[in-house]
């Protein structure tokens, strides 16, 4: 890698990392886990970086999102964890139950259908990108997200009712 594309991959770091752990965290589970997930994918993308030319952000989500499907697929199973990592500070929102519960729900959820929940929802993609990403239909990413939202609603019935309240 050239000073200049050397330049431009560290700026990109430095400017989106926070961004893409978020994301990370979001499809693994386990901040380790997104660290290790991160870095692996910035490893790959450094060395294409000359070759990244329109918006590298979507280049790296994509292949984030292909290295973690692929890390499912390897395991065959998801590792879980017996009690979420505890969190320094103090939870702002007043909701920590019932974040906890969907954090759990949404870890409860098939790797598929939590994807499709993280590109759908979390990262506000429309659902042609989402279908494009993991590699399926508009139809299947259609179904996935229904019946993983009817899933959480299930697992989460205080959630369910708030999304319902406020027309979410």
């Amino acid at each position: 890698m050239n000073r200049e594309a050397r330049e431009s991959f560290t700026a990109f770091v430095e400017a989106r990392s926070a961004n893409l752990i978020r994301s990370a965290y979001v499809l693994t589970g386990d901040q380790h886990a997104a660290e290790d997930l991160l870095q692996t994918v910035l490893a790959k993308t450094a060395a294409r970086w000359r070759h990244i030319r329109e918006n590298p952000e979507a280049y790296v989500r994509r292949a984030m999102y292909n290295e973690q499907v692929s890390r499912w697929r390897r395991r065959g199973r998801e590792a879980t964890v017996e009690k979420p990592p505890e969190r320094a500070g103090r939870d702002l929102t007043g909701d920590v139950d019932l974040r906890l519960s969907l954090r759990e729900a949404l870890l409860a959820l098939p790797p598929r259908k939590r994807a499709v929940l993280v590109l759908r929802y979390f990262e506000d993609l429309p659902e042609s990108q989402v279908a494009d990403i993991l590699g399926c239909s508009v139809g299947t990413v259609r179904s996935q997200a229904h019946r993983a939202l009817a899933r959480l609603r299930e697992l989460v019935p205080d959630a369910a009712l708030d999304f319902e309240k406020t027309g979410s």
